[in-house]
Order: structure tokens, then C-alpha cells, then sequence
């Protein structure tokens, strides 16, 4: 009978086979990119570090110099998110053809709203004050204000112009953002449904929620006196 040749121990499998490679070294960003996929896949609650860790392909240990926890992970996705939104929101007004400050503030509003339909749990991260302290984030605060600023200086200027029904600037923000905020809410919160709002046609009706407020925000021009 022949004989058998003994069987050759397995070798252990090279390093790069036990575990994926972590190739480009910024091991922050990689962590913030793997939160903000985890938040598009099951919302805020889900992040986790040892979970951001494994997707990004470190160990569970890796990620606590940069993020020492779940916290600290939330604040830096929060700041990403707000980050697109800032980027986003101003790739939309660069484009804008009238420089009339309702026209400006229209598109701030339809900006705002797009992004925030389109991104729903960046939003959620962004608007949900009980995930994270929003007052401890210099790059997110940095962001908020620009935006808030873009959004202050159309109404200033709408009130200067003798655009605005009601000459309240700060009344016409707070309005504003109270339909924005609450449109975007719905959404996330699921009473799209209730309301009878199709999926497929919440931007357009976002659209034309935000021409209906500018309508009742402007000034009506006096009618021209008869003459005779």
C-alpha cells in the first residue's frame, strides 16, 4: 500500500488576510465616515465606537485616542454632516440669478429643505439636541452661523428694502425656521403618512409651502389710485 505523506501544517494566515488593512491613515475620518454610514442604516441611536471600529477595520481599542466616547464619535459625525450641509447649501446660492433678498431667502429656505429631505438622519444627528451638547462644536457652530447669517442678511435686507409686510425681521426668522424645521421633522418622525404627504412629492410640496409663506410675508404693492 503507498504510503500516505503526512499532511503539512496550515500556516497561519498573513496579517493582511486576518484582518482588512487599514491603508490610509487618517483613522479619524475613516471612524466619522463609518458613524455616518451607521446613522443612514439605523439613525443615531445605532453609533457605537467598537462598531464604527469594526466597520473601519481597526481594532475595538483603535478609535478611544480620538473619540474616548460614543459622545465625543456623535459630536465629530454631527460636524461632518453639518459640513455637507454647509457645502451643499452654498453650491445652491452660488447658482441663484436674482439677488432680490426674497429671492434670496427663498432659496435659503428650498436649500435648507432639500438637504435636509435628502439627508434625514444627518438632519436627525444635526436637530436632535439630546444626542450630543451642539455648544461644545467649534467646526459645527462655525457652520450654524454661517448659515444662520446667509439667512439674517435676505431678511435684513428684504426689511430695508420695504419688502416685508410686517417690518419684524426677527419674527419673520423665527417663522421661517419654525416651517423649515417643523417640515423636515415630519419626515424624520414619520407623520408624512398621517398627513397624507406622498414620499415621492415631498419636495415639490416643500416647494410650494416655502412660495406660499414668501407670499404672505411680502409686501403688497397699494393699488394705483383711480382717477375721476
Amino acid at each position: 500500500m503507498a504510503r500516505l505523506k503526512a499532511a503539512r501544517p496550515a500556516r497561519p494566515p498573513h496579517p493582511a488576510r486576518r484582518r482588512k488593512a487599514y491603508h490610509h491613515g487618517d483613522l479619524r475620518r475613516a471612524l466619522v465616515d463609518a458613524g455616518l454610514r451607521l446613522v443612514e442604516e439605523a439613525g443615531a441611536e445605532a453609533v457605537n465606537v467598537r462598531e464604527a471600529a469594526r466597520r473601519a477595520g481597526v481594532s475595538p481599542a483603535a478609535p478611544f485616542r480620538h473619540f474616548p466616547s460614543r459622545d465625543a464619535l456623535i459630536a465629530a459625525i454631527a460636524a461632518e454632516a453639518m459640513r455637507r450641509f454647509r457645502r451643499e447649501f452654498d453650491q445652491s446660492l452660488a447658482g441663484l440669478r436674482s439677488q432680490a433678498p426674497l429671492e434670496r431667502l427663498r432659496a435659503v429656505g428650498l436649500a435648507y429643505l432639500r438637504w435636509a429631505l435628502r439627508n434625514p438622519a444627518h438632519f436627525e444627528v444635526l436637530s436632535t439636541g439630546r444626542l450630543f451638547d451642539h455648544a461644545a462644536s467649534d467646526a459645527l457652530l462655525e457652520d450654524d452661523r454661517h448659515i444662520r447669517a446667509v439667512a439674517q442678511q435676505a431678511v435684513d435686507d428684504a426689511a430695508r428694502a420695504g419688502d416685508l409686510r410686517i417690518n419684524r425681521p426677527a419674527l419673520v426668522q423665527w417663522a421661517g425656521r419654525a416651517m423649515l424645521y417643523g417640515f423636515a421633522r415630519m419626515k424624520i418622525d414619520g407623520h408624512f403618512a398621517r398627513w397624507n404627504v406622498p414620499a415621492a412629492d415631498a419636495e415639490p410640496i416643500a416647494e410650494a409651502m416655502l412660495d406660499l409663506f414668501i407670499d404672505g410675508i411680502a409686501r403688497r404693492p397699494k393699488p394705483a389710485a383711480k382717477l375721476g
